[in-house]
């Protein structure tokens, strides 16, 4: 099965966040910088609110970001409107982010399940469906999301491995090829603790069940290098500067002004 989203010539960058580094996360400040610098993949978050609005927005509070309390799924929108991130950014809608860049392709992480529904219903309204790939660290909203997906799609929609289908694919055999059925790519860690995770033999494994593998969040050159080499498909990273730089040193920077 071939995905739009996943056309592309040669490894992907993505902006993680909208490139966390270089402007506040997950805002349309960063998502214009990432644009600017080239990047035409970009990797967020959705959170909902208690009604139903759909936020490219990583926590399940405001805290962090905001410095003012509140669950997102608790909180009506016109008060989550009212929060700046960094005290100067709003809390971008996730439909108005896809308006804004077209041209762009965006990872989206479902990071409750509130946000399914209301995310479903985004992609249908927009026809942004080929532009996206879904995922999330949770394998039942990743599978409750397709479902809700599969009546609305001429094609199935790009989607990644569950915690669960990853360990899979490194058992390997029978496993690896039960959870690459219908899933486009894994999305993984490249270090977990001390120890390489996105390693050679993991994308042997999962290249050999149609699988491509992205890793995150990579903000060290040297990694960004060794990962080249093991035959990643994707990084992502907070550093675009730097990614764009390790990349184009190798002949391999395809965006845009390249």
């Amino acid at each position: 099965m071939r995905y739009a989203f996943l056309d592309h010539d040669g490894p992907i960058a993505f902006a993680h966040r909208g490139g966390a580094l270089g402007a506040p996360e997950n805002t349309m400040a960063a998502f214009q910088r990432a644009v600017d610098l080239g990047y035409r993949y970009i990797e967020t978050d959705v959170q909902a609110t208690a009604d139903g609005a759909l936020l490219a927005f990583h926590d399940a509070d405001l805290t962090r970001v905001t410095g003012e309390p509140g669950k997102i799924a608790r909180l009506p929108y016109r008060r989550v409107a009212r929060a700046r991130i960094h005290g100067t950014e709003p809390i971008p809608l996730l439909e108005d982010v896809l308006a804004a860049f077209p041209a762009v392709r965006f990872n989206i992480d479902i990071k409750d399940r509130p946000a399914i529904t209301p995310l479903i219903r985004v992609l249908h309204r927009t026809g942004a469906w080929d532009r996206v790939c879904i995922t999330s660290f949770s394998t039942r909203r990743l599978a409750r999301a397709r479902a809700q997906a599969a009546p609305l799609t001429r094609e199935p929609v790009c989607t990644a491995l569950g915690p669960g289908g990853v360990a899979a694919v490194r058992l390997g055999g029978r496993a690896a090829r039960i959870a690459a059925e219908g899933v486009a790519c894994a999305q993984i860690p490249h270090v977990l603790g001390p120890l390489p995770f996105a390693t050679a033999s993991f994308v042997a494994q999962a290249h050999a069940v149609g699988l491509a593998v992205h890793a995150w969040t990579v903000n060290d050159r040297t990694a960004m290098g060794r990962l080249l080499d093991s035959g990643v498909d994707g990084i992502m990273t907070d550093d675009l500067e730097a990614l764009r730089e390790v990349m184009a040193g190798r002949g391999l920077w395809s965006g845009a002004g390249a």
